[in-house]
């Protein structure tokens, strides 16, 4: 299955580069290109695009706020967008995770990196990049907005004892093989538990499931090493 993607950057130079990289894989493809936050909108609703290459910085409708509009969107409930920027901080991490936003890399990534984080983005298994850890999402965590709570930790009841086990661990950002190891499970066993319960939680992706692993006390944050 071919993964579609909607290219948002208001530098026409790396639009292209990117284009190039993407249609030189035979299991993905661009199908448009956005200057601008407010076109990336229009052109989801368009495209329909698995996934959402969106750039922060653009002049108008900044990346944060197209994100917003294509992830409170309930006919793009099937688009993923990925935050690639220079500005990979702490700040921006926490906005993009609450703009709705599945993955997070920073633009000095290599090309494989950025490939990879495509396609683990759009089968719903990557979250953030190495140097958007945990700590980053304890961030977003401590500085809640108004309205952001995904779940009350009564709703983890509506979990099986093995669905909240890998949840957890989920949270703590690894991934379903490291999690099939450790539980000595298969890691198709593995992905039916969270998508489980992503479907109980009412999860958009593995990020919000993460989230909700926080939020609810499921996981607890780790501070930062000093």
């Amino acid at each position: 299955m071919t993964t579609r993607v909607l290219l948002a950057d208001d530098q026409t130079l790396l639009r292209a580069t990117f284009r190039m990289l993407i249609d030189s894989c035979d299991d993905m493809t661009v199908v448009g290109e956005a200057s601008d936050g407010a076109e990336a909108v229009e052109l989801a609703r368009v495209h329909h695009p698995d996934i959402v290459l969106m750039d922060i910085r653009m002049p108008g409708t900044d990346g944060l706020a197209a994100t917003s509009a294509i992830c409170a969107d309930p006919d793009l409930t099937a688009t993923r967008v990925l935050i690639l920027t220079t500005f990979e901080t702490e700040d921006y991490v926490a906005q993009a995770l609450r703009a709705g936003a599945s993955g997070f890399l920073g633009k000095d990534v290599t090309t494989d990196t950025l490939l990879a984080g495509v396609r683990t983005v759009a089968s719903g298994e990557a979250l953030l990049s190495p140097t958007a850890t945990r700590t980053l999402i304890a961030t977003f965590l401590m500085t809640p907005d108004p309205g952001t709570q995904l779940a009350s930790p009564g709703h983890l009841a509506e979990l099986t004892a093995r669905e909240r086990e890998t949840m957890a661990m989920a949270a703590e950002g690894k991934s379903n093989t490291e999690i099939a190891e450790a539980l000595t499970l298969s890691p198709l066993t593995v992905r039916t538990h969270i998508y489980r319960a992503m479907a109980k939680l009412g999860a958009r992706d593995r990020a919000q499931l993460v989230v909700i692993a926080y939020q609810t006390g499921l996981a607890q944050v780790t501070p930062p090493p000093r």
